[in-house]
C-alpha cells in the first residue's frame, strides 16, 4: 500500500509541476499571414470621362465594386516575393453624378497579376477583364448619351495593397472602364473613364 501511495503521489507531482509542460510549440511568427486562398473585396472610387473618340458630354461616375477573388491557378517566387495569378468576379453598382444616365449596373470578370512581398505585406497588383451592364440609356433624348440600356464593359485596374491584419488589406488604385454597345445600337457613342480607387478586402 505505500508503493501504491508513492506512485499516486508521483504522478500527481509530475502533473501539475511546470516542467511537464515545458516542451510547448513555439507560436507562429505574428508576420507570416496564415495561409487563405479566397479574398472579398469592396472598392469605391470616382470616374471621369477621358479622351477622344467617345462622347462629348462630360461624366462622372462613382463606382461601388463587389469583388469575389478565386484562389491562386499559378505561383511563382521571384525578387523574394511571389507572382501571383487568379481571377477576380466583381458586381458593378456605379451611380453616375454627371451625364445624362444616371446609373450603370453590370457584372465583369478579369484576370489578376500580384506581386506579394514575403509575409505579404505589400502587394501590387494589375488586372484585365470585361463585361456587360445596364444603364438608363438617354442618346435619343440628348446627343451624346448612350444609346441603349443593354452595354459592354471593359476595364483596366492596376494599384497596391497593405497587409493591416492577417486578414485585412487596404487598397490604392487606378481605374480605367469603357462602356459601349459595340455597334447593337446605331447611336454608340462609348464612355471611357478613368479615376482613383480606395478599396478594402479579407482573406478567408
Amino acid at each position: 500500500m505505500p508503493a501504491f501511495r508513492w506512485c499516486i503521489s508521483a504522478v500527481l507531482a509530475l502533473a501539475t509541476s511546470p516542467l511537464a509542460f515545458s516542451a510547448e510549440t513555439p507560436p507562429a511568427l505574428p508576420d507570416a499571414p496564415a495561409r487563405l486562398r479566397w479574398e472579398v473585396e469592396f472598392e469605391s472610387g470616382v470616374l471621369w470621362k477621358v479622351g477622344g473618340g467617345a462622347t462629348p458630354l462630360s461624366y462622372t461616375l462613382l463606382p461601388q465594386i463587389i469583388s469575389f477573388k478565386i484562389p491562386p491557378i499559378t505561383e511563382r517566387p521571384w525578387a523574394g516575393g511571389t507572382f501571383v495569378f487568379r481571377s477576380r468576379f466583381s458586381l458593378l453598382l456605379e451611380p453616375i453624378v454627371r451625364g445624362p444616365e444616371s446609373y450603370y449596373v453590370g457584372a465583369a470578370a478579369a484576370g489578376e497579376i500580384e506581386w506579394r512581398s514575403k509575409y505579404e505585406r505589400f502587394t501590387g497588383f494589375f488586372s484585365s477583364g470585361g463585361g456587360f451592364g445596364w444603364m438608363d440609356s438617354q442618346g435619343y433624348e440628348m446627343p451624346g448619351g448612350q444609346g441603349q440600356d443593354f452595354n459592354l464593359n471593359w476595364l483596366i485596374h492596376a494599384g497596391v495593397r497593405f497587409r493591416t491584419a492577417h486578414d485585412w488589406r487596404v487598397s490604392v488604385g487606378l481605374y480605367f472602364q469603357h462602356i459601349s454597345n459595340r455597334g447593337m445600337d446605331k447611336i454608340n457613342p462609348g464612355l471611357n473613364a478613368l479615376g482613383p480607387t480606395l478599396g478594402l478586402s479579407r482573406k478567408f
